[in-house]
């Protein structure tokens, strides 16, 4: 993660200045008017990492601007990261610079917080942790009332729980959400909220069943099953598949199937061109399809995932790459328009954005 210059009096001119990239970069496909969605210009993100610095007797934390990985950056403050964040991360350091067992060969601090004030906290060391170290990370826990995860090589001790738990309101419905450390999740939670009311508000009267490729752990899964008879949504990692059915179960929704499955794999399955044990439960026959989503990686959709999706009346396409969004677009438009065009501002102060695109079949 590397450093950005947060100054909120420049943070409006900033935004400015990538949507119009974005609208010169997509003049081709002569897009509807851009709807933007901005973040808050600071305390917006609501996790991060931060390296470590011992310098003598000093402990601090430091960041490296973008391709240097040699100057360290020190800093005593932070105003990029959520409020409940900042406000425990710097007198949390002067506690831990103060005690050995806490201390000793840390190299790394991982923080993961949610809107609703939950904070979970992990310490990364290069040697083994040890009894004493686990005595004072509980009184450290106690002390910022934090949840505390210690790693060092091939070892993970937690003194509580491993996870948080996100409360999103949507559209005046409140969704719990379990968000697991170390796994993906969305960083900027008031962004999240807004790609998610813009989602359901593509969607709505969509009607039909919806599949989902990328599902996580259900962000956009939960919400959208209101607007759909059924949803069957696809996941590779298997912690997130696990949160996903949590989340399912603690909103109480029961419209929803989640797959462990590449999206890949899952588009050979619709197509009929091989089975899978993972699916045979589902009867995918029965389903009306009407509507695609996807949230892939930075490297897009590959071929013949543009191509299965293609085969859907409706595409909500939500993306971290606009170059490979492009591309596929290229494709996509082909047998589609262009409806609709959101740019998310999940990354302020750096290049970084997020687009939203709905698609109809032509």
């Amino acid at each position: 993660m590397a450093l950005p210059n947060v100054d909120p009096t420049l943070y409006e001119a900033l935004l400015d200045e990538k949507c119009n990239a974005v609208r010169a970069d997509f003049a081709a496909f002569a897009l509807p008017q851009v709807e933007v969605f901005p973040s808050p210009p600071q305390h917006y993100r609501m996790r991060a990492e931060f390296r470590v610095w011992h310098d003598g007797d000093d402990l601090y934390y430091v960041m490296f601007e973008p391709g240097n990985k040699k100057v360290p950056l020190r800093l005593d403050s932070c105003p990029m990261v959520s409020k409940r964040i900042h406000d425990v991360m710097f007198p949390m350091l002067e506690v831990i610079k103060a005690d050995p067992a806490l201390r000793f060969r840390l190299f790394q601090i991982d923080f993961l917080s949610t809107l609703s004030g939950e904070l979970l906290v992990t310490l990364l060391y290069h040697r083994p942790i040890e009894d004493e170290w686990e005595t004072a990370a509980r009184a450290l826990a106690e002390q910022f009332g934090i949840e505390i995860i210690g790693r060092s090589r091939k070892s993970k001790k937690e003194l509580g729980r491993d996870h948080v738990i996100e409360r999103l309101d949507i559209n005046g419905r409140e969704y719990r959400y379990k968000q697991v450390e170390n796994c993906f999740t969305q960083p900027n939670a008031e962004v999240c909220r807004s790609m998610i009311g813009w989602a359901l508000d593509v969607t709505d009267g969509a009607g039909g069943d919806l599949v989902e490729l990328y599902c996580g752990n259900g962000n956009f899964t939960l919400p959208l099953a209101q607007n759909f008879g059924r949803v069957v949504a696809t996941e590779i990692a298997k912690v997130s598949v696990r949160a996903a059915e949590f989340n399912i179960a603690e909103n109480g929704i029961d419209n929803i199937d989640v797959v462990r499955m590449s999206s890949e794999d899952f588009s050979q399955v619709l197509k009929g061109e091989r089975e899978a044990r993972r699916t045979a439960h589902l009867d995918l026959a029965s389903c009306n399809f009407t509507t695609v989503l996807v949230d892939p990686p930075r490297s897009g959709l590959d071929a013949d995932t543009v191509a299965q999706v293609s085969e859907y009346q409706h595409i909500v396409y939500i993306s971290c790459n606009p170059d490979t969004l492009k591309d596929n677009l290229a494709d996509l438009t082909r047998t589609h328009r262009i409806e609709r065009f959101a740019i998310f501002d999940q990354f302020p102060y750096t290049h970084h954005l997020e687009c939203g695109v709905y698609l109809t079949r032509k």
